[in-house]
């Protein structure tokens, strides 16, 4: 799959986003335009980083998880999944998924590793969890518990129900004590004009976004019994914070973490 520089793609304007470097005038000038309809998207998208740093501390340290399956990884940037992990687990397996040609370029990035642990990097899409799974158990042993990361890419599923179907055969495919982590933009938590953004994203960007309520995301982990951590279904900012108390983030970007019993 060749890289199309003509095109806006989400993973290099969220690496813009990031302030990273791996982005053409195409992502740029998109990505500075949602900015001028959506502010906070810039924050949102630090957010999400912090997010992911926190629910790995937590998987990796208290929750002794030391298998990882992040799905939509995106560009490398400062605290990839690995390297959080490894630092509390220097053995953590960790495998990333994306199907941007311009990730697969820079994954190398991706799978740097301790001596004792490993990564590695699979070209699939969320569409097809099977595919998924299948490819990954190269690398993870899915007898045992897993880490899988869901950020920002079930609203790149337009169909809900198909977002929905993602979740649950991943969930069937990893053993009692996993985990599944999900952060979904909204047009709630403060986000109505988040809206006409992804209207115009939609227009000019690939792939296709769309924002969803909190009972839509809610019910990704719920309708499948799974147990829900505190301080359950909250922006993204707002879990489990490292520095508590003070003004409401107003961060338009759900989150939530699952066990399964």
């Amino acid at each position: 799959m060749s890289i199309d520089t003509t095109v806006a793609h989400n993973a290099r304007v969220w690496n813009y986003w990031l302030n990273g470097k791996d982005h053409y005038e195409v992502d740029r000038q998109v990505g500075e335009h949602v900015i001028s309809m959506f502010p906070s998207i810039a924050e949102v998208a630090q957010a999400d980083r912090a997010f992911l740093r926190r629910v790995v501390r937590h998987l990796a340290g208290e929750a002794d998880i030391d298998q990882f399956l992040d799905i939509g990884t995106g560009l490398p940037t400062a605290d990839n999944t690995h390297q959080v992990a490894q630092q509390i687990n220097p053995a953590a397996h960790i495998v990333y998924v994306d199907n941007d040609p311009l990730v697969l370029t820079h994954a190398r990035a991706l799978l740097t590793s301790t001596p004792e642990g490993r990564t590695d990097y699979i070209e699939a899409d969320a569409h097809d969890p099977e595919a998924i799974v299948r490819t990954a158990a190269r690398t993870l042993d899915f007898s045992k518990p897993v880490g899988v990361m869901l950020l920002g890419v079930l609203n790149f599923i337009v169909d809900t129900e198909k977002a929905a179907a993602t979740v649950r055969h991943l969930v069937e495919a990893v053993p009692s004590g996993s985990y599944v982590a999900i952060s979904h933009p909204t047009t709630e938590l403060g986000g109505e004009a988040n809206r006409e953004a992804m209207a115009f994203w939609n227009e000019n960007a690939t792939p296709a976004i769309t924002a969803r309520a909190g009972e839509d995301i809610d019910a990704f982990v719920n309708d499948l019994g799974l147990e829900v951590l505190e301080p359950g279904l909250v922006s993204c900012a707002d879990w489990r914070p490292d520095v508590q108390g003070g003004k409401p983030s107003d961060i338009p970007q759900y989150a939530i973490v699952a066990r399964k019993p």
